[in-house]
């Protein structure tokens, strides 16, 4: 069963070594009440209560695999700022490596910074950079992640549409993984998969795929199936697989689908948790699992991290209580 597998995981301790190369970013929290307006114009004034930071973008993913014990070395570039000291330092004291990220100093290191009031959002603003990287930074990421790839059991490219991923570094980052014998998992943006060809999996949901397909709507497995054809087209890829939100994923080959219904019983905030689905597949097809477990597994995992609010991530033994409840569940119904 694969209950007993995982409590059996659990108990190795095993720690899968996993290198996630995309775009860093800070996600900023500024919260507090409002209970007036300005009188300089109609806007609501916020008393400040709180403010913290915490890892966005391809660091979410990071924090997931630390979150399930995995050894995690990231690959990106950022700024020479402020906000890169921030994410070198959050990055330590997660103990992940981040040998292979380095800065540009023509850059500015990601920053959305949200304004909260209660529950509320009021407004996000965002500092950012989005255009391709210096060729020379891009030569220096190459080198510097093909040395780390050697020791990793498998790799994913977190792609936040920020400019790490131009179409030229994204294929110089896979034609080093394929000489490295390892496996890619990609988390996808913009409308453009050919940059991707040569990866082992792509995880679009349902709205990203339809826009790179340019096939129209998905609204049946048959909308479904054809967008995946054309992406399949394009890239090679082996699998894809397609998040639908309440419900759930559909795991493609060429010729086959597998359809997984959601596992979630209350949805407070999705926010993360395609992230916390892209790394507990990978953390666990690290580990020999395979892929349809890895995915029935990471579908408990998203359930817990969406009963929570703001970027979540889980753990084996929430997995495994999730799991079992669920099992407890479906005994109760037929009986």
């Amino acid at each position: 069963m694969l209950i007993n597998k995982i409590k059996d995981l659990a108990l190795s301790k095993a720690r899968p070594s996993i290198m996630v190369i995309g775009d860093l970013m800070i996600d900023q929290y500024i919260n507090g009440s409002a209970t007036r307006i300005s009188p300089e114009a109609p806007v609501p004034v916020v008393n400040v209560r709180e403010e913290s930071a915490t890892l966005g973008g391809a660091g979410n993913v990071v924090q997931n695999l630390v979150s399930f014990g995995a050894k995690v070395t990231v690959g990106s570039a950022i700024g020479d700022d402020y906000a890169a000291g921030q994410i070198l330092t959050m990055l330590s004291e997660e103990g992940v490596s981040s040998d292979c990220v380095l800065k540009d100093k023509l850059r500015l290191t990601t920053v959305k910074t949200r304004v909260l009031a209660g529950s509320h959002q009021l407004i996000r603003f965002d500092k950012e950079h989005v255009h391709s990287f210096p060729h020379e930074l891009e030569d220096q990421l190459v080198a510097k992640a093909g040395d780390c790839m050697k020791e990793m059991d498998m790799v994913i490219f977190s792609d936040y549409n920020k400019g790490l991923f131009s179409p030229s570094l994204t294929q110089r980052l896979l034609a080093v993984a394929k000489s490295s014998g390892k496996k890619v998992m990609i988390d996808p943006k913009g409308d453009d998969y050919t940059k991707y060809k040569g990866a082992y999996i792509i995880k679009p949901n349902r709205h990203e795929l339809a826009l790179a397909a340019k096939t129209g709507p998905i609204n049946s497995i048959e909308s479904l199936t054809k967008a995946a054809n054309v992406i399949f087209k394009q890239t090679g890829v082996k699998y894809l697989i397609v998040t639908l939100s309440e419900e759930g994923m559909v795991i493609l080959s060429k010729n086959t689908y597998v359809a997984l219904p959601v596992k979630a019983r209350q949805v407070f905030d999705v926010t993360g948790a395609g992230d916390t689905v892209l790394a507990t597949i990978t953390y666990f097809l690290s580990l020999g699992f395979d892929l349809q477990d890895a995915c029935e597994i990471s579908n408990h995992a998203a359930s817990i991290v969406i009963r929570r609010v703001g970027s979540a991530t889980t753990t084996i033994q929430e997995i495994i209580d999730d799991i079992e409840l669920s099992e407890r569940e479906k005994l109760q119904l037929a009986n």
